[in-house]
């Protein structure tokens, strides 16, 4: 399939965006029991602000769906041979749809797993890479704002020297997911924010 068929690459857009509107985090906190983290800690539905208040199970369990939204449409259009800059498309359209969901008013995530999830998918060394930095940082710090951003302001930089078809993909999340941490970019300048 060529990247000339809209059709399908049109109906990928809106599955990702569709997919990455669900938020995994208010379903398993209803699960487990746990508040509605967007009423919690940070008020972030992610899988970070369910750690603060659940522990590492839903924490996970968060992670793991929340990065599946971002995969599976980009898996997708690849096993459809559509071309990397239309995968690349998709997946940015299941990070908005975390960030901006339509089934929550727009108020949604910063949408760090889902981009984990979809950059798995599509350059998978990289995001490998950029995985192992986040943890050696929240190892040392403990801070998942600050590993989040650290890991995803390295992430072109790591594409342009392992996989550079898709640098402009991680410049592209670089930039969103930078703008969705202003607020605790704020807070570690201040030194007000919160870790693990």
């Amino acid at each position: 399939m060529a990247l000339s068929d809209p059709i399908v690459t049109v109906l990928l857009c809106i599955a990702a965006y569709l997919a990455g509107s669900v938020l995994f985090a208010l379903p398993v906190c209803q699960l487990f029991g746990l508040p509605d983290p967007r009423a919690q800690g940070s008020g972030n539905p992610g899988a970070t602000n369910v750690y603060r208040t659940g522990g590492w199970l839903p924490a996970l369990i968060t992670l793991a769906l929340d990065a599946a939204k971002g995969w599976l449409p980009v898996w997708l259009a690849h096993q459809t041979g559509l071309s990397p800059l239309v995968q690349a498309m998709i997946s940015l359209c299941a990070v908005t749809g975390h960030m901006i969901p339509a089934f929550y008013r727009f108020k949604g995530g910063k949408g760090v797993a889902t981009a984990l999830g979809a950059g798995l998918a599509l350059a998978p060394v990289t995001t490998f890479v950029m995985a192992a930095l986040w943890l050696l940082i929240i190892w040392r710090w403990r801070i998942s704002a600050l590993a989040s951003v650290i890991a995803i302001v390295c992430g072109p930089v790591i594409s342009a020297l392992i996989e550079p078809d898709h640098l402009p993909l991680f410049g592209l999340l670089a930039i969103l997911i930078v703008v969705r941490h202003r607020n605790n970019l704020i807070r570690l300048a201040q030194g007000r924010e919160t870790g693990l």
